[in-house]
């Protein structure tokens, strides 16, 4: 009699066992915090996702931050730098492993034109289709300096700012994967 209750006993805690570590393979998901540990350079952001609109569709979804760093988006390519790029053009960037910094003047400045050439070289449509390239772009009501990576940003005031040069270096070529 001893026997079988030793045998119920330990069959109920086998269940019981089995029963907490099913559902902590479930909630344990759900459970991820908002932002993972970024490991580099920058500000980290949550993932948006990479998910490709067409043409006419509408994003579901507000960006978390400005410029966004991922997020749905029409695939629209880069072809060169020193011009303005639409949201869907920067996050096809980005999904890809490029690297954009954005500044607010009209003519690009020379050191992140250096930045540009000692890491990447001059930008082409190819290069940026690859992931491979630092893309600058001036936009409209920054205040300082902007460098933006697939979930990643970093703030500077001044283009001289030694902080651009490594977010370049560390996120070049490390888009959506």
């Amino acid at each position: 009699m001893r026997v079988r209750r030793l045998g119920g006993l330990v069959l109920a805690l086998a269940v019981a066992a089995a029963g907490a570590v099913g559902l902590l393979l479930v909630l344990a998901p759900r459970d991820r915090p908002p932002v993972a540990n970024q490991g580099g350079p920058g500000q980290a952001y949550a993932d948006l996702g990479a998910r490709h609109l067409r043409p006419g569709e509408r994003r579901a979804v507000a960006f978390n931050s400005d410029p966004p760093t991922s997020g749905p988006h029409l695939p629209l390519p880069i072809r060169r730098d020193a011009q303005p790029i639409s949201d869907d053009q920067l996050l096809q960037a980005l999904e890809r492993g490029d690297v954009v910094i954005f500044y607010p003047t009209t003519h690009v400045p020379a050191p992140l034109r250096s930045i540009q050439r000692g890491i990447s070289g001059r930008t082409s449509s190819a290069l940026a289709a690859a992931g491979q390239s630092v893309i600058l772009a001036p936009r409209r009501g920054l205040h300082g300096i902007v460098a933006v990576a697939w979930r990643h940003l970093l703030r500077t005031g001044n283009a001289n700012d030694p902080r651009l040069r490594g977010f370049a270096e560390f996120w070049l070529g490390r888009g959506h994967h």
